[in-house]
C-alpha cells in the first residue's frame, strides 16, 4: 500500500515541478514584453540623455559666469566714462578739417 501512495507523491512533485517551470517561462515572456512596451514609451518621449543634460547644464554655467564677468567690467568702463571731464564738441584735435 506505500508503494501507490509514493507514486502519487512523486507525481504531484514532478507536477508541481512542471508547473514552476511553466510559471517561471511566463514571468520571462511577461517581462520581456513589459520591458519592450517601456522601451517603445520612453523612446517616443522627448528625454534627455543625463550626460547630455550635464553638458549643456556645464555651458550655461559657464556662459553665466562670463555675463557676470562681462557685466562687472561693463561697470567698471561706464563708471570711468562718467568720470571722464565731458569735452566740448569741436574742441579736440581728432577734429582738425585738412584741406
Amino acid at each position: 500500500m506505500t508503494e501507490p501512495r509514493g507514486r502519487v507523491f512523486e507525481e504531484i512533485g514532478r507536477l508541481m515541478t512542471d508547473a514552476a517551470g511553466a510559471a517561471s517561462g511566463v514571468r520571462r515572456e511577461i517581462e520581456t514584453v513589459v520591458r519592450a512596451q517601456a522601451n517603445r514609451v520612453l523612446s517616443e518621449l522627448d528625454l534627455v540623455r543625463r550626460d547630455e543634460f550635464e553638458a549643456v547644464r556645464a555651458m550655461a554655467q559657464k556662459a553665466r559666469e562670463e555675463n557676470e564677468r562681462l557685466a562687472a567690467r561693463l561697470e567698471v568702463l561706464e563708471a570711468k566714462l562718467s568720470a571722464a571731464p565731458a569735452t566740448s564738441a569741436g574742441s579736440g584735435a581728432d577734429d582738425t578739417v585738412v584741406s
